[in-house]
């Protein structure tokens, strides 16, 4: 298993359904999720498919938001 961690520029829910289809089709549907909660709103990419660092960040970049590793 393993987990990737990228800070974001999500800010709500209606965002989240925005990036969903770009980040199932790269860490699989229950392989992500994004914690609103946290200032720095951070998406935690944990799955067993061969997912590099690159390809999330593209997959955001498709949906219009930003990802940097932390």
């Amino acid at each position: 298993m393993k987990t990737l961690k990228f800070k974001t520029n999500i800010k709500c829910s209606g965002c989240v359904a925005t990036v969903t289809p770009f980040l199932n089709e790269v860490a699989g549907r229950d392989g992500w999720e994004v914690n609103l909660e946290s200032p720095e709103r951070t998406l935690t990419v944990t799955t067993d498919k061969a997912v590099a660092e690159g390809d999330v960040i593209a997959a955001m970049q498709k949906a219009g938001y930003k990802a940097e590793g932390v």
